[in-house]
């Protein structure tokens, strides 16, 4: 059965993930596409409603991002948002220019009931607005279905094409009934069966695994993190024996976590992977030396990763796929999943050298986010401890040790680390805080310590808030737990003689360091 679909075009909106987040949460399976995305290609996905993001431009601009108008002529339900909801206008015959008055923040919103997009919504209601331009005047056919003192076309619709157009941003957790909207679109306007479920996902990705693979050797990358476990633990349910898993210790883990790992999926844990360990620290130091700029060494870490899996491979014997534990994030940050600008390389995702050997990448979990990964982890049995651990990057510690990394620099930032996690579960916050780790900077600065003169690195504690790791806040820990990891680090850690609070939020930083 042909899986039902939303399509997001994205216009290089910040918000283009959300969206997707919301729908999914909707229990509707959704995509992200570029809005240059050819329109034969949409046609032949046969999308139940398309969603057009928010962007930075103004839509009556020359060169400004747009769309085929075709789009509109689908017969597909379209909702527009923000630009846009703009560029549908503008599009249309509609009017769009500088607002006299510009709209930033929380805003009531009135909101007519009778459209089939805020049947359930209060008639007032707060929402996120974010704009310089406005629609000044509907395109013809279109009837104004809510409004703000300043901006009288706040939400618009032609009902009998199914066109609807908001200058808000339902997406965000602003907007407080902005879930509602999105469920109204693809429940009620696009008629979607919300079967995108979890248990549903676990057993057709099963059977559509064993289908393709078949009686195939199939190597998985293993870093015990959560994607690569719960992918690891999916491909074994469908193939058994067939699975190889290989753990490379490359020297960039957090505390520990080699030995954790072993212990877990190795040949006395409870998973039958066919555990393989492989202990190469010196050789991605050696490969690191003298490389400071992040992206260089993100590439030189996934390069490494290859060459490593090559190797096991032929000692394994013939291979014929490789697994990686990739998410959807993964894809849309890597610039392959929609239009915004690459934000960072991921070293599982694209970009694989020329000469690796394996005939296939299989990717299992590439159209999850985060949670959903968790949730499918759940399902498959993994237990709770494992499924809501901590999230570490695949470069490791490569990325949270700001410039060249160094095994002593490594080892600061994992004794530093080890210290702060555990401070933070002591006073009962690991559960409450969606992120956090300890990440060394490149700045070395003079301290005292025991009469004496010091010249060692500072250390940035990190820690966020956030439910699917698209925004993120930084969060409030309580000062007097980080003074005590303050203390601790410095009396315990050699070569480090400062302790920072990092206080960025996402956007503008990332969660990672680097």
């Amino acid at each position: 059965m042909k899986r039902e679909k939303i399509l997001i075009i994205d216009f290089g909106g910040q918000y283009n993930q959300l969206v997707a987040r919301r729908v999914r949460e909707c229990n509707v399976y959704c995509e992200i596409y570029s809005y240059k995305t050819d329109l034969k290609k949409i046609r032949e996905m046969e999308p139940k409603g398309i969603i057009l993001t928010g962007g930075p431009n103004s839509c009556y601009e020359e060169g400004a991002a747009s769309c085929d108008p075709a789009l509109f002529e689908m017969g597909v339900p379209v909702l527009g948002l923000c630009y846009g909801a703009q560029l549908m206008m503008h599009t249309l015959g509609g009017h769009v220019c500088k607002a006299p008055v510009r709209e930033y923040g929380k805003i009531e919103v009135a909101v007519d009931r009778s459209s089939k997009l805020f049947g359930n919504v209060s008639e007032k209601t707060v929402c996120w607005m974010s704009h310089n331009d406005y629609i000044e005047t509907a395109a013809p056919g279109f009837q104004a279905i809510a409004h703000t003192p300043d901006c009288p076309v706040a939400a618009t619709q032609c009902e009998e094409r199914q066109l609807y157009a908001i200058q808000f941003h339902p997406e965000v957790l602003h907007t407080v009934e902005g879930t509602k909207m999105l469920s109204n679109f693809v429940y009620e306007i696009c008629g979607c069966a919300g079967d995108w479920k979890m248990d549903a996902f676990v057993e057709n990705s099963i059977r559509s695994i064993r289908e393709r693979v078949g009686s195939k050797k199939v190597l998985c990358a293993l870093s015990g993190g959560v994607d690569s476990s719960v992918a690891a633990v999916l491909m074994a349910k469908a193939v058994g024996d067939q699975l190889t898993c290989v753990f490379v210790d490359h020297g960039l883990l957090r505390k520990n976590e080699g030995d954790e790992v072993e212990e877990v999926f190795g040949p006395d844990g409870p998973y039958n992977l066919n555990f393989i360990r492989v202990n190469v620290q010196e050789r991605f130091y050696e490969r690191l030396r003298g490389v400071e700029e992040p992206e260089q060494k993100r590439k030189i870490i996934g390069e490494e990763f290859i060459r490593v899996f090559e190797e096991e491979a032929k000692k394994v014997g013939a291979v014929d796929f490789l697994v990686q534990g990739t998410i959807y994030p993964d894809v849309v940050e890597s610039g392959l999943g929609g239009e915004s600008a690459v934000i960072k390389s991921h070293h599982n995702v694209g970009g694989l050298p020329d000469c690796v050997d394996f005939q296939e990448i299989l990717e299992p979990l590439r159209d999850l986010f985060k949670d959903e990964v968790r949730k499918a982890g759940l399902e498959l049995g993994i237990p709770e401890r494992l499924v809501y651990r901590q999230p570490f990057p695949g470069p490791g510690l490569g990325i949270r040790i700001v410039g060249e990394v160094t095994a002593d620099k490594v080892r600061m930032v994992q004794d530093a680390d080890a210290i702060y996690r555990e401070e933070i579960a002591k006073a009962g916050l690991d559960k409450s805080i969606g992120q956090y780790f300890a990440a060394l900077t490149n700045m070395r600065s003079v301290g005292v310590m025991g009469d004496e003169r010091t010249y060692d690195y500072a250390v940035a504690l990190r820690a966020v808030n956030t439910i699917d790791f698209m925004t993120a806040e930084t969060a409030e820990i309580p000062f007097a737990v980080l003074a005590k990891v303050m203390n601790r680090v410095i009396n315990e850690v050699k070569g480090i003689n400062r302790v920072l609070y990092d206080l960025t939020s996402k956007p503008p930083g990332t969660i990672e360091f680097e």
